[in-house]
């Protein structure tokens, strides 16, 4: 089978999925982001020798240049390991075809090679390139000098998914790559061994010695080759079907019951959310949000700044609503279809999803109690937050919940796994965070702190009122989008 013949699937599987729609002012903000960074880039390639020039008349920007590519490289990594991960293709019906699996290994390894993230340094490298040759530096060594970096950045984007392979098996895989980077960024920063140093001769090597580009290029065939060989023994037709076995603790769920006809639903999401990698970050996230306020509250600058309690108390009390709940009911997309054929009230389904945010945040509140050790402002302020958190903020993702089509696969990595993450996520943030910090700022401004809170509260209160006569809005809703929920999980993403 031929490449044109798998890019030609993959065009019509993207164009086909139910997706595609919902996804269109994305891919249009995405595409506009992604401009911005190609002109910055453009602009900044043209514009660095002529600065550097000025800026440092006695010395050499070529040499300047280099002596930065280690922070460049080593950001590169960073950037790459939390957004770039390896292009992939639904390979599973091609295994039971006459294909061979090396032709699907090479497709996918040389799909990466497009990756925005190769190109997008070209748009800096070759601008400063022409601007070295314009300034009569030897055409040749340039040319090598811009060949050898975008080499290393190839080197890079195959090093990256070698780092992914082996920190895909945990939660917060990303610290080991911070711990790498931060190391590596200490040492240069002390001068123990000076990497800024080490970088800049090599890349300057290749412009004094052209012919020692072909170490980065032997470099980059070896990590092609172990690239090659780890997806190509993970791809057989078996190989996602064979499950691993563990032991499973069971935890006394009991105490449940006294929440009623929502009780089952809460004991299947309390396993889900402990049983599985992506649901069990939102538990671990809990104490990260909880020493939010650490940042903030301890500096003095931010003492002055009362208005900005409020936002802080409603990540504080809300994180585990903010991280769980804007990805409901895609939790369940792996069994969506079965779920809906039982007979079961939606609006129970619902209630469960609703109780176990509202309980997290009376314990996260409780929890943050100690923060009144800053000042009792601080207590007033995550106590308005944390009503308004359940009157409000609770409706309102729930109810955004009803636009989520992407499905989510629970066993994939937890940190920085983007997998489900669509337009519905990004703006369900304003009415979640800015408005209450719009309307608290306003207040006081106008009024004072106490009555910021009061308002907070007031809002929060009206919601918990009008608790059942939203649910019914939002059941309603959910029952509308029923049927396309169940046709977009269906698809494999």
């Amino acid at each position: 089978m031929k490449i044109k013949h798998f890019i030609n699937l993959e065009w019509k599987q993207y164009f086909r999925s139910a997706y595609w729609q919902k996804s269109m002012a994305l891919n249009i903000l995405l595409v506009f982001v992604a401009l911005y960074f190609v002109v910055t880039f453009l602009a900044l390639g043209i514009a660095l020798f002529p600065l550097l020039k000025d800026a440092f008349p006695d010395q050499d920007p070529l040499i300047i240049v280099n002596s930065y590519l280690f922070y460049w490289f080593l950001g590169d990594l960073l950037m790459r390991f939390f957004f770039q991960k390896l292009p992939v293709m639904s390979v599973k019906p091609l295994l039971t075809l006459p294909i061979k699996r090396s032709k699907v290994v090479h497709y996918v390894l040389g799909k990466s090679s497009f990756s925005f993230f190769n190109f997008l340094p070209l748009f800096a490298i070759i601008p400063f390139g022409v601007m070295l040759i314009i300034n009569n530096y030897p055409l040749v060594s340039v040319i090598f000098w811009m060949v050898g970096i975008f080499i290393i950045t190839l080197i890079i984007n195959y090093l990256n998914f070698i780092i992914e392979s082996f920190s895909s098996e945990t939660d917060f895989s990303f610290l080991p790559i911070i711990v790498f980077a931060g190391g590596l960024f200490a040492i240069n920063y002390f001068n123990l061994i000076s990497f800024t140093d080490l970088v800049s001769s090599a890349v300057s090597s290749f412009y004094e010695t052209p012919f020692l580009v072909v170490i980065p290029i032997l470099v980059l065939i070896v990590l092609y080759v172990v690239n090659f060989g780890k997806l190509k023994n993970k791809l057989y037709l078996d190989s996602s079907l064979k499950s691993k076995s563990q032991e499973v603790k069971a935890s006394n769920l009991e105490w449940t019951r006294k929440f009623g006809d929502a009780a089952p639903f809460m004991q299947l999401d309390l396993k889900l959310i402990w049983r599985n990698k992506r649901p069990r970050s939102s538990v671990f996230l809990l104490i990260l949000g909880l020493l939010y306020g650490l940042v903030f509250y301890p500096n003095p600058v931010y003492q002055d700044k009362p208005w900005f309690y409020a936002f802080i108390g409603i990540f504080v009390t809300g994180i585990f609503l903010i991280n769980f709940g804007q990805f409901i009911p895609a939790w369940d997309s792996g069994y969506y279809k079965m779920l809906m054929s039982q007979n079961i009230k939606y609006k129970q389904y619902l209630k469960s999803k609703f109780t176990l945010m509202t309980v997290s945040v009376v314990i996260l509140f409780i929890l943050s109690i100690p923060y009144v050790y800053f000042g009792w402002k601080i207590l007033l302020a995550h106590l308005a937050a944390a009503i308004y958190n359940i009157g409000i903020n609770t409706h309102v993702i729930l109810y955004g919940g009803s636009f989520n089509r992407k499905k989510i696969d629970l066993n994939q990595r937890a940190a920085f796994n983007y997998q489900g993450t669509g337009a519905v996520q990004w703006l369900i943030g304003i009415p979640l965070m800015l408005l209450p910090l719009a309307i608290f700022g306003a207040s006081y401004y106008f009024f004072s702190f106490e009555i910021g809170c009061l308002l907070l509260t007031v809002f929060g209160l009206i919601g918990i009122v009008f608790h059942q006569k939203l649910m019914n809005l939002i059941t309603d809703k959910y029952l509308d989008s029923k049927y396309k929920m169940i046709q977009a999980f269906s698809q494999d993403n």
